[in-house]
């Protein structure tokens, strides 16, 4: 399969909305799980998007920003894993492991920005103590369109003008390496779950996990839709819980005669 200059373009304006919500982490659209979709509906194969979405999703599960690192970015692994298995024929777990290289890319890429951003604090420091709202909004603007026009190069090249070299090196790899990227594909997932459970993994979580691996692991389901149903059905009734206890809660109510050791100065003494 081929992508047209459309398709390239569309992909490039796709990854720009999303490295903008990527930067300022608004609406959590540069997940893979969304991102690959949405590219597989640009190139007219929603259900290899969809499976390398979700696969890629696994994959990145654990690995989410935090305070100056940065992960393997997260939209370029979406977005190449599609285009590679559309263009080349690779099966969505070979070409999640193919598409990292990209991924590490554009996460130096960040990096890149994050430090040579630094020179603009200077100029937001003072125009922040001079009360210049309007130069700071300029600043933040200019460096958020730096970010967004690097996604859609990236992709662009990336995506449309490199395919060809891309599936004539990806037909040259012998059938044992392309096994061996399938199975580290299909090990990845796994290692991203281990790194998210090694965080959430709580005592209070504990009896959540226990019904989803009964759930999934002894019951015959044709698909996974059951399990997710059921997670959403707890998440519903334990946050309906949280909500009551919350509002049942007594409020504190301080006496405005009182300071805050309790003497009362209503007689002014």
């Amino acid at each position: 399969m081929h992508v047209t200059l459309i398709q390239g373009l569309l992909l490039s304006i796709a990854a720009i909305i999303q490295g903008v919500d990527f930067w300022l982490e608004g609406l959590y659209i540069f997940r893979p799980i969304i991102v690959a979709p949405i590219a597989g509906l640009i190139l007219g194969d929603l259900q290899t998007g969809l499976i390398v979405g979700g696969v890629t999703e696994l994959a990145f599960a654990g690995l989410t920003p935090a305070g100056g690192t940065q992960p393997p970015n997260p939209i370029l692994a979406g977005v190449m894993g599609v285009v590679i298995a559309h263009t080349t024929g690779a099966k969505p777990e070979a070409a999640m492991a193919l598409a990292l290289p990209f991924s590490l890319l554009m996460q130096y890429v960040i990096l890149f920005f994050y430090s040579t951003f630094a020179f603009f604090m200077r100029q937001i420091d003072a125009a922040a103590y001079a009360g210049d709202t309007k130069k700071v909004g300029r600043i933040n603007i200019t460096t958020t369109g730096i970010v967004a026009i690097t996604y859609g190069i990236i992709v662009f090249l990336t995506g449309y003008l490199a395919q060809t070299p891309m599936r004539v090196f990806v037909s040259s790899l012998p059938t044992w390496l392309t096994h061996g990227f399938e199975v580290i594909g299909g090990i990845l997932p796994a290692i991203g779950f281990a790194m998210l459970l090694n965080t959430m993994l709580k005592m209070e979580f504990m009896p959540f996990l226990l019904i989803g691996f009964i759930l999934s692991s002894f019951l015959n389901f044709s698909n996974l839709l059951p399990v997710a149903v059921v997670g959403l059905a707890l998440a519903i009734y334990t946050y309906t819980i949280d909500q009551k206890i919350k509002n049942n809660k007594p409020k504190l109510v301080i006496d405005p005669n009182l300071n805050p050791e309790g003497e009362d100065f209503s007689n002014g003494i």
